[in-house]
């Protein structure tokens, strides 16, 4: 796949974001990272507070527990929401014409749930990888073979 000149490349998983630009021609592309963003990734025992909830389990005493919200899973979500959020600003400012994304499906498919009509018009492609720790000529080279 050409990625044309002046594209924005968002690259991003659920803790990750790049924004990048080809500063390059559609054969020779030369993607360059205009914004960086990273989300921490506490562990388990700092996001929770308490242990997992309980109900009563019918007529047999005792109690069934309820199994425990994945926090990372949850902070994951929350950051592919507000990618989506940057990315409509973006569209509706005009700051890019066309749009390749490239997410694991986990992410894209949180991503999705919330893409605005002016990203859906730009969007050119969206591809099914983890690049975020990659480096940018792999993105390239991922991108080109898509």
């Amino acid at each position: 796949m050409h990625i044309p000149h002046d594209a924005a490349v968002l690259v991003l998983d659920g803790r990750k974001l790049l924004w990048l630009r080809n500063a390059g021609s559609d054969a020779d592309p030369n993607l360059v990272v205009e914004q960086a963003r990273e989300q921490s990734d506490p562990p388990d025992h700092e996001l929770k507070t308490d242990l997992a909830g309980g109900a009563p389990s019918g007529p047999v005493i005792g109690q069934a527990t309820m199994g425990e919200p994945d926090y990372h899973e949850q902070r994951e979500a929350r950051f592919a929401a507000d990618a989506a959020v940057l990315l409509r600003d973006r569209a509706l400012a005009n700051a890019f014409e066309s749009l390749i994304i490239v997410a694991p499906p986990r992410t894209l498919g949180s991503l999705r749930q919330h893409y605005h009509p002016e990203v859906k018009a730009r969007l050119k492609a969206e591809i099914h990888k983890d690049l975020t720790d990659h480096p940018i000529p792999d993105i390239e080279a991922a991108i080109r073979a898509a």
